[in-house]
């Protein structure tokens, strides 16, 4: 699904559309970020099992009532969220983590109107065609997988859990992660190519693979996040650098069978997540440091170490929100900056793999 445009392409959006068709992906893009952000404030409120239904078109509108409010409220005491945790809840309470839910959901039908109707728009004008179309398209299809996806997701906190599996939340965080690259990566596509020097034409194949390896380790390094926020993890172990008084604590393994302790056990959650950091860490500035030293490119330089700097905030932000024992805006800043991370990673591989001489 990835591409780049080139000049004089029969796949080229026309000039006078092209800056109109790049803003609006660039919009969506901005809109899933705080969709994001968004999603961890109403996991951190737990908030997310608030609405016991998924009606995507009426739920829409919110309770309009006293009525219409004690029936949302009956069916939310129905769960065993209610029951083991906000067991005795006043209607107001009620309200206040209703609202969260409702909020997020309501933006994720804004960005499918945000992202439809300008396609169709687009489409209608001729301004999008061929290749690009059947890409955006796809996206499409993409956005409303993610919806379904959040409705499985939160089914699966109404019967049994008191929470939703952390499985679920990260198939649905990693589909959002995934939608906001393409269309980062579909807007770059979209900007004129740059000559570029000669010493980019002769760089080593393993700077650009290494490039490729930085997003895929962002990728899963924000799949092990939702781990840890599915799990509840960072109420726990909230010192640093060391986890229980170790480096490396002890009930790594204490599941059964082995290999669940790598999804389902709190402490090698918290302990992998803390690790891929640190590795993340060292793979960019390897590579910042590498990129500048081979390839005499501003822009591929600058984008290198962009993604350093974003990394190192990344990750010291993470141990303010652990050790302050994740508060809502920490919580939300951190989720927040993870896609932001993504999104310079992904920026970087667009420098340094689709530059190309005019």
């Amino acid at each position: 699904m990835l591409y780049s445009l080139a000049p004089n392409s029969t796949n080229a959006v026309p000039v006078q559309g092209q800056s109109a068709v790049q803003a609006w992906l660039w919009i969506v893009a901005l809109l899933v970020l705080v969709m994001v952000g968004v999603g961890g404030a109403t996991r951190l409120t737990g908030s997310g099992l608030s609405i016991t239904e998924w009606r995507p078109i009426m739920g829409a509108l919110p309770p309009l009532s006293d009525t219409d409010w004690h029936d949302a409220f009956a069916k939310y005491k129905e769960i065993p969220q209610y029951h083991q945790i906000n067991k005795g809840m006043s209607l107001a309470e009620f309200k206040s983590i209703f609202w969260w839910e409702w909020g997020h959901r309501l933006l994720g039908r804004v960005i499918g109107l945000a992202f439809a109707l300008p396609l169709a728009w687009f489409c209608w004008r001729g301004a999008i065609s061929g290749r690009l179309g059947r890409h955006l398209a796809g996206l499409l299809a993409l956005g409303a997988l993610q919806g379904g996806m959040g409705w499985y997701m939160v089914m699966s906190g109404l019967t049994e859990r008191t929470s939703v599996s952390q499985y679920r939340l990260a198939a649905h965080l990693g589909l959002a992660i995934l939608i906001f690259g393409l269309l980062v990566w579909t807007a770059l596509g979209m900007t004129q190519r740059r000559k570029r020097s000669v010493t980019l034409d002769t760089m080593t194949p393993h700077l650009k693979r290494l490039a490729r390896i930085l997003v895929a380790l962002v990728f899963a390094q924000i799949l092990l996040g939702a781990l840890v926020a599915g799990l509840k993890a960072g109420l726990t172990y909230n010192t640093w650098p060391l986890m229980d008084g170790k480096l490396v604590p002890s009930g790594l393994f204490t599941n059964s069978p082995w290999y669940a302790n790598f999804f389902e056990n709190i402490t090698m959650v918290q302990f992998n997540h803390r690790n891929m950091a640190y590795f993340v860490l060292v793979v960019a500035a390897w590579h910042a440091w590498s990129v500048q030293r081979i390839a005499d490119d501003a822009l591929i330089s600058a984008s290198a170490w962009a993604l350093l700097a974003a990394v190192i905030a990344q990750a010291a932000i993470g141990i303010w929100t652990l050790l302050a024992v994740v508060p809502l805006s920490l919580g939300i800043a951190h989720q927040t900056g993870a896609v932001i991370v993504f999104g310079i990673s992904v920026w970087h591989l667009h420098c340094i793999t689709r530059a190309a001489a005019l």
